[in-house]
Parts: structure tokens; C-alpha cells; sequence
């Protein structure tokens, strides 16, 4: 079986890297933490002509996300943090909150809570449409982004603090919006733990876990192994990418002010695959617990309902799928519109990345590459390996 995935896959890939769908790309495919197949193809430099290979480092962009949920769940079966708790009491500048309603501003009628945060129910957004709320995020992630090249760049505390000031897209628990959650999440655990959110991280996380090569920068002597970022041109072909966005910088080869929870991270494709495990052994690894197993299916069951799930559909635009702790969930494949397997949870990134764990099969699927919008070649590839029996 594993020939014929891996024969079906290289076919996939190496067409989309002739047709420059993309640069380059890596997958994996492991059950139970044995490698079922693993390939690469196309260049992680077009450039220079270097090649993709097992240690390429990934800008992960959203695949970020399901890292600072872990580290939120980390928090809260210590007793440091409870999904109620206001995140007024974290985070003072988001006292006094507000709402944009077709123009006009209206109190909070509840306060903004941390479980609101990890569901995306806050109705915090990222900057994507003409609302008041959407443009005043738009600009203060172009101000993050244009800090960066400052004496001052913008913090993770000075991102949330501005991010208080902005009237919320609807009433929080009211519906459901993608958008900056998971950064302001990571100011929380930064007042909670009194460490930046990234020393945190490589503390609790990434050193238990062995992921070496994840982090919120790539240092000098690894900076060869960081992939270019590319999109489609205007004749079609592939034009190297290198703006910042989101307040993330593109060359990754400073240390970031401000560590973004929601896309600051990099990894390479095992590295991730070792969180990914964690998670399909119910929180430990190699012996070593990270989490402990009920918080891990809290965290791997999310279930939104009502207007949130509504909303998160219509938005998503697949049926089949819910939403908890910053990552899809798929609670009916019948439904769905690419294969997949009942209870899997994923996400993916703005640059392509994507992961997904089948917890009844002890599936981990992922993808690393670095090309705007290029989720057709995830969706092509995911229906190939869920179209086997494991």
C-alpha cells in the first residue's frame, strides 16, 4: 500500500511543481509514529536552485495556531488559566469593550472570555472586509509590519494592548470570525507565565519535544535552510515572494518583538510531525508528558453550534467540519467535500502548510511549502491518502 500512496503522490507533486503551482513542497505520512512515505520535490530556491529536503524550514503562518492552543491547554490543567476568565483580567485594554453594529458602538454585553478566544468566537478578525472593526485591524497589522524595520518594533503586548481598542465585529459567543484570537491568546499566557510567549514555547514544548528547528526567527547558521515564499505572477509563472504580512517578518533572521500565537512561527516537516505525534499519544512522547490525555480530547473535540457553527461554515465553505481550540474538526466526512476520516482535527497555513491527525487511525498527514494560495495541491493530495484503508 505504501508504494502505491507514495507512486500517486510523486505523480501530484512533481506535475504541480512542472506546472509551477508551486516551488516546492514536502509530505509525510506516518501511522502511530512509523513513516508510511515521505517525499520532496521542486526547489526551496528557484533562485539558486537549492533543493527542498527534510530539514527545509517552513514559515507555518496559521499552523501556529494549534502550538499556542496547546500551550493555552498546558496552562489551564495546571490551574493557571480558566476558559471563563475574562480576558479583561489578563489584559486591561480590552476592559470596557465595545461592538460595531452598522456603525454605531455598543457595549460589550459580556465580557470577551478565553474561551471565546480559542473558538475564534471573540469577534476579534483579521483585516479581510470593509467593516470599521476589519479596517482599524488591517491597519494596526500594517503597523506591526511597518514597526519591523524600526529601532522599536511593535511587542506581543503591544499588539493585544492596540487590539483592546478596536470595537469587536459582534457580541462575544454571538458568532464565530477568523482573526487574531490566537495572537491575543499568546499575550495571555505571557501575563500569565510572566515569560515572553516564545521562551514559554521552547521551554514547554518545543525542547521536550525535540523540535529543534522550531521557532519565532531562523538564526544565522540555519538561514540557508529557510525556504523562499513565492506567488503566481501575472504570466502565470512563479514570482518569489518577500513582503511581511500579518507582522510577521519575511527573512525570519531576527529575533520577533512580537511573537505572534496566530502566525509567527517556523518548522521544519519533522519537527511538526513530533507535535503531531504528542497529540496522537494522547499528550506524551517518547515517555515524556505534554499534556495529559483528557485535556488532549478536550483540545482535539472542539464543537461549535448555532450561529458560531453558521458562521465558521459559511465562512469555511465545507460542510462536515466544526471548530474548537484553533483547528477544524471533522465530525461528519460524509458531509465534507475532500476525504478525510471521522474526528480528524487540522489546520493549515496562509503559505500552504497543513496538518491533519486522525485519532481512530493514528494518522498524521502533512504538507510544507511556501506558496500563496495554495490550498488546491493540500485538497488534491489529502483525498489521495484518505482514499486508502489503514
Amino acid at each position: 500500500m505504501s508504494i502505491e500512496l507514495e507512486k500517486k503522490i510523486k505523480a501530484v507533486l512533481l506535475e504541480a511543481v512542472e506546472r509551477q503551482e508551486l516551488s516546492g513542497a514536502n509530505v509525510l505520512v506516518a501511522r502511530e509514529g512509523r513513516e508510511l512515505c515521505y517525499l520532496e520535490a521542486g526547489e526551496a530556491d528557484r533562485r539558486t536552485e537549492k533543493k527542498i529536503r527534510r530539514d527545509t524550514i517552513f514559515r507555518l503562518y496559521s499552523m501556529t495556531k494549534p502550538v499556542t492552543a496547546v500551550a493555552a491547554m498546558m496552562l489551564l490543567e495546571r490551574g493557571q488559566l480558566c476558559l471563563q476568565t475574562p480576558v479583561e483580567e489578563y489584559l486591561p485594554a480590552f476592559a470596557h469593550g465595545s461592538v460595531n453594529v452598522g456603525g454605531q458602538v455598543e457595549a460589550v454585553r459580556r465580557p470577551m472570555n478565553v474561551h471565546d478566544l480559542l473558538n475564534m468566537t471573540s469577534g476579534l478578525s483579521y483585516g479581510d472586509a470593509e467593516t470599521e472593526t476589519e479596517k482599524r485591524t488591517k491597519a494596526l497589522l500594517e503597523e506591526a509590519e511597518g514597526s519591523l524595520c524600526s529601532n522599536n518594533p511593535m511587542t506581543t503586548q503591544q499588539f493585544a494592548a492596540k487590539a483592546g481598542d478596536i470595537p469587536l465585529l459582534f457580541q462575544p459567543g454571538s458568532s464565530w470570525k477568523y482573526g487574531i484570537s490566537a495572537d491575543i491568546m499568546g499575550a495571555v499566557i505571557e501575563k500569565i507565565t510572566g515569560q515572553t510567549f516564545g521562551d514559554f514555547l521552547k521551554k514547554e514544548i518545543f525542547q521536550p519535544l525535540n523540535m529543534r528547528d522550531t521557532s519565532f526567527y531562523v538564526p544565522k547558521e540555519k538561514q540557508n535552510r529557510l525556504a523562499k515564499a513565492y506567488e503566481t505572477g501575472e504570466d502565470g509563472g512563479l514570482n518569489e515572494y518577500n513582503a511581511s504580512f500579518l507582522g510577521i517578518r519575511n527573512s525570519m533572521d531576527k529575533k520577533a518583538s512580537f511573537e505572534s500565537g496566530g502566525a509567527g512561527l517556523v518548522s521544519t516537516i519533522d519537527d511538526y510531525e513530533r507535535f503531531a505525534r504528542m497529540l496522537l499519544q494522547k499528550g506524551k512522547l517518547e515517555g515524556d508528558y505534554i499534556l495529559q490525555p483528557k485535556t488532549v480530547e478536550y483540545l482535539t473535540g472542539g464543537q461549535l453550534s448555532g450561529a458560531s457553527q453558521s458562521s465558521f461554515e459559511q465562512w469555511f465553505g465545507q460542510a462536515g467540519f466544526s471548530y474548537g481550540n484553533f483547528m477544524r474538526v471533522l465530525r461528519n466526512p460524509q458531509k465534507a467535500s475532500v476525504l478525510g476520516r471521522k474526528m480528524e482535527y487540522c489546520w493549515d497555513g496562509w503559505l500552504g502548510c497543513y496538518f491533519v491527525n486522525c485519532p481512530n487511525e493514528k494518522i498524521t498527514f502533512l504538507v510544507m511549502q511556501q506558496k500563496k494560495e495554495a490550498g488546491k495541491l493540500v485538497e488534491r493530495l489529502k483525498n489521495i491518502v484518505f482514499s486508502h484503508d489503514y
